[in-house]
């Protein structure tokens, strides 16, 4: 049986539940998981204090519901398991996760998959800004995983990426793959502006029919049909992402940078 948290509290002042995950308290009772510690602004409380629970957390599976729009850290480092969050949440979920998934039938704020390492997560809805990124002054971001976003997100996207797949369903802001390491990036709607400064290496793919005017560090290199693309589209597609706008027969365009970098990135862009 399902474990259920439904959120009974006021979201005004944030609530963070860093650390309740399904691998972590698969062998808790009710009356166990209700006292596990969270933080309401600077002030400890207990789950009993903003969380009505039922269900059985031995299945690992998870389902939080109600105004989350002010709970934050949900999902941060799990190891195993599935989270459903029915509705809107905040900051930082799935941060750090090793594996797993997790899927949000809602929006969702800033730090969406932040340095994580596994798993997957699947927003049916909006993200902030700064998925799959590093915190400030980390070495790296996203490591490893995927993160699915259907509708639009904000600025710096794949912020010192590493490793992994973040794709993104509708518009975007600034600064995607500011400092990318490694990895790939997929944008299907309108972008912003100055993407991929900084970039040692990976992939971003602008398959749109509108894509940014590029940095001047970045060099066109060719126009052809990637052998990747159709493996990528049959991926995102049988993980439930929408791919239907492209039809296969596309031709690209390729730019290697940021040449202020050694040029070693690649932005792609449909020709």
């Amino acid at each position: 049986m399902t474990l259920t948290l439904e959120f009974t509290g006021n979201a005004t002042v944030p609530v963070e539940v860093e650390g309740i995950t399904p691998d972590a308290i698969k062998s808790f009772a009710t009356a166990e998981i209700e006292q596990l510690e969270v933080f309401h602004g600077n002030e400890q409380a207990h789950i009993a204090d903003f969380f009505k629970v039922s269900g059985d957390a031995a299945s690992e599976k998870m389902v939080w519901t109600g105004d989350l729009t002010g709970v934050h850290w949900i999902g941060a480092k799990m190891n195993g398991g599935e989270i459903r969050i029915d509705g809107d949440a905040g900051r930082h979920i799935g941060s750090e996760m090793k594996s797993g998934t997790i899927t949000v039938n809602g929006n969702v704020s800033g730090w969406l998959g932040s340095e994580m390492k596994g798993g997957l997560i699947h927003v049916h809805g909006d993200a902030g800004h700064l998925v799959g990124a590093a915190y400030r002054g980390s070495e790296r971001g996203m490591n490893r995983g995927t993160i699915l976003v259907d509708g639009n997100a904000g600025n710096e996207i794949g912020h010192t990426m590493r490793r992994g797949l973040i794709a993104i369903g509708g518009n975007t802001g600034d600064l995607i793959g500011f400092n990318m390491l490694a990895g790939t990036i997929v944008i299907m709607g309108e972008p912003g502006i100055r993407h991929g400064a900084g970039m040692r290496r990976g992939t971003i793919a602008f398959l749109g029919e509108n894509h940014p005017e590029l940095l001047p560090s970045f060099k066109f290199a060719c126009q052809y049909r990637p052998e990747f693309m159709p493996v990528l589209t049959r991926h995102l597609a049988s993980l439930d992402f929408d791919m239907s706008s492209l039809s296969g027969d596309e031709s690209y365009d390729l730019h290697h940078g940021d040449f202020l970098d050694g040029g070693r990135g690649e932005i792609i862009t449909k020709a």
